[in-house]
């Protein structure tokens, strides 16, 4: 009897090895990009590697190698906004970012997909091309995520400079600027950016919203729910333990 769970605990272990494979390369690449970003919010990074995990696991993103985090659970005189280059995992830009006036003052609390609200979006965007337009050299983004944020090319929810993305503004006046729901960047900074984020890349925006959060297709694939889960599953650990 023994023998035969060893056997049993062995050939599951075996069908497993995938899976753990990919679960401790999530782990591993959560560790160097925290390393990388200390002050990125665990809980934040953690959810953008969740939505990276599966959108990968659906192949819906292609070769994407750099990820954009936005934590909008931050101030916005805090940078609440991280580049990450995924193949070096190591850490491009860290950055001052606006959110929607419509979305709140020194806080977004608020978020919207519809036209005309002025407010952020939430989940998964895939950016587009860059081009020349009323906001300077922009950055085109098209949400993944129905109903959450697949309006962002109609809403033109776009990466752009703006003036009022400003430390000494928002310690003045105690926030930043706020633009019509765009995640607008430093004008200073903006241009080098958008050429690292162009293309393919994947810009994940952040906000502990339970219902995005419970829903969200990016957070609750097979691959991130089994990782979520024990390591080693229960029966795998009882036929290696029995007597």
């Amino acid at each position: 009897m023994q023998s035969f769970r060893s056997a049993v605990a062995s050939a599951c272990a075996a069908l497993l090895l995938p899976f753990c494979a990919h679960a401790a390369d999530a782990s591993s690449l959560y560790t160097d990009l925290h390393r990388a970003a200390p002050d990125a919010q665990p809980q934040a990074l953690q959810a953008a590697l969740d939505a990276l995990s599966c959108a990968q696991s659906a192949d819906e993103i292609g070769d994407a190698r750099r990820l954009a985090l936005i934590d909008y659970s931050l101030p916005s005189t805090q940078p609440r906004l991280w580049i990450f280059d995924l193949g070096e995992r190591r850490l491009l830009f860290r950055e001052l970012v606006a959110h929607g006036r419509n979305s709140g003052e020194r806080y977004a609390e608020r978020f919207s997909n519809r036209d005309g609200s002025l407010q952020s979006s939430l989940g998964l965007f895939r950016t587009l091309n860059s081009y020349q337009g009323g906001n300077g050299y922009s950055l085109r983004l098209a949400g993944l995520e129905p109903g959450v944020n697949d309006l962002a090319l109609q809403r033109a929810l776009v990466i752009h400079g703006a003036p009022y993305v400003d430390a000494a503004l928002g310690a003045k006046q105690g926030r930043i600027g706020r633009s019509w729901g765009c995640p607008a960047v430093r004008a200073g900074i903006a241009r080098p950016l958008i050429d690292a984020m162009k293309n393919g890349q994947l810009l994940f925006s952040y906000y502990p919203d339970s219902h995005w959060l419970a829903s969200s297709r990016f957070l609750h694939c097979a691959t991130v729910t089994a990782r979520r889960e024990t390591r080693t599953p229960s029966f795998i650990r009882t036929a290696a333990a029995a007597p």
